[in-house]
């Protein structure tokens, strides 16, 4: 007969002459109460159901416990509330508040859970572009690609007159011998390079690629195809492509002359561009040597490199000096735009225009340290893709959340993991009757009034 084990409760140390014992005996409790809110910001926006319909399922329906839908929320919801792994819905697939977000409290079969485990989610993962005998389900790449886009364009009530369309290569460090692996001589590792389009703080494009490319290799492709999706929607709407020096190459600045799109991309420093501003940039030293802080003076010229582009192209310049550092005080940058001077000035167009590209380097840090976009431990970049996706979709939930839920309030721009552990990571009771399912969460949970807000507001 097995032996039958009664664990002791844990002893902790005495408060005010009491004792503290603690034990996991109190029921159906969850740490992901807060999911409830995402719940209402998917059905708000129709993300997991448009995110499926982006999968074909060739299983044998009389067979199928866990429809593609579910599949797929899980894993999104999943993400956004911290669990990377798909061994973690192991644990998951009894969770009650997970249940609910899906409509799945129990189980079709005894034998089965709620919800799917990882061996099903990993099948998902692994899916072939065209269903098999032995993976049955697929995706879409380019359906996928389009929904970014049209979530974006859904998140607006009327066309912005102008949006700035944010460009990066970024680096996913990889640690095994995944396909596609190469090493990146400026981040010194084996890693993919994906490419990231945002606006503001709407994702539009993720990107998996090799490394071994050129930062701008593809981003032409991609730019067409999002602006094309864009004017189909609002084709009066002005863009402006905004990116680091990895972008200024001829053929993205090119297609932009030719389809009426802006541009402002970071400019390499060169000799010859140095040289061509050595006049603002003794003011610069002078000035710094003056005031004994850092001095910057901007020049603005016409001017175009001696193969690789074929016309002459604006050019603003910061000249800018740092002082103590003799003959290495020099810090000058460049800028390559299809802006008028009109529009911006040298000054204007630097700091306020392009300067505010750095942002969109701390959305890309929440996607791959909050959301797990670099969990691309895959074998294939087929299925590291589809994690990215996965991932990127739980990012542009959560900020749904936080647009239409937590506007004007304090976390109107705290970072997603922030927000999940505020909002989202709260324990509660759950208990079950023939008409209700009542959620009981912590009594002393700080952020309440901040729950309740976003919670009328997706009603609403």
């Amino acid at each position: 007969m097995p032996t039958e084990c009664s664990a002791k409760p844990m002893g902790f140390a005495r408060v005010n002459g009491r004792a503290v014992v603690a034990d996991f005996d109190g029921g159906e409790i969850t740490s992901n109460a807060g999911g409830l809110l995402l719940g209402a910001t998917d059905r708000a926006i129709g993300l997991v159901e448009r995110f499926a319909a982006c999968f074909a399922d060739s299983r044998a329906a009389e067979r199928v416990v866990h429809e593609v839908a579910t599949l797929v929320g899980q894993r999104v919801f999943g993400i956004a509330l911290g669990y990377e792994d798909l061994l973690d819905h192991d644990r998951l697939r009894h969770d009650p508040v997970l249940g609910v977000m899906l409509g799945r409290l129990e189980a079709r079969h005894g034998r089965c859970a709620p919800l799917a485990g990882k061996s099903t989610l990993n099948r998902l993962e692994h899916g072939a572009a065209e269903a098999d005998r032995y993976r049955r389900i697929a995706h879409d790449g380019v359906a996928i690609e389009a929904l970014f886009v049209d979530l974006f364009l859904d998140a607006h009530e009327r066309a912005p007159k102008e949006i700035v369309l944010d460009l990066d290569a970024t680096d996913d460090p990889l640690r095994g011998h995944q396909e596609g692996r190469f090493f990146h001589g400026h981040y010194d590792c084996h890693c993919y390079l994906p490419l990231y389009v945002f606006c503001g703080r709407h994702l539009l494009a993720a990107k998996l690629r090799r490394s071994n490319i050129d930062a701008s290799a593809g981003a032409a492709e991609e730019v067409a195809r999002i602006v094309g999706r864009i004017r189909a929607r609002w084709p009066r709407v002005r863009i402006v492509l905004r990116g680091d020096g990895g972008f200024a190459r001829e053929a993205l600045m090119a297609w932009c002359e030719e389809n009426r799109v802006d541009y402002l991309f970071g400019l390499a420093r060169t000799p010859r561009l140095v040289e061509h501003i050595h006049i603002p940039l003794a003011w610069a030293e002078h000035d710094a040597e003056t005031t004994g802080g850092p001095a910057r003076r901007f020049a603005d010229f016409r001017w175009t490199t001696r193969l690789s582009w074929s016309r002459r192209r604006r050019v603003v310049a910061k000249a800018e000096w740092m002082p103590g550092r003799g003959a290495r005080g020099a810090n000058p940058r460049f800028v390559v735009t299809s802006l008028k001077p009109a529009r911006a000035d040298a000054r204007t167009l630097y700091e306020q225009l392009y300067c505010a590209r750095g942002e969109m380097e701390n959305r890309i840090k929440e996607c791959q340290l909050d959301l797990f976009a670099d969990r691309t431990s895959a074998a294939t970049m087929r299925a590291n893709q589809l994690r990215l996706w996965f991932a990127s979709m739980a990012y542009v939930l959560v900020t749904a959340l936080r647009r239409i839920g937590l506007a004007g309030t304090e976390l109107a721009a705290a970072t997603c993991g922030t927000i999940r552990l505020k909002l989202l990571k709260i324990g509660a009771l759950v208990t079950r009757s023939v008409r209700r399912i009542r959620v009981a969460m912590a009594s002393s949970c700080p952020d309440a009034a901040a729950f309740r807000l976003a919670h009328a507001r997706l009603r609403g």
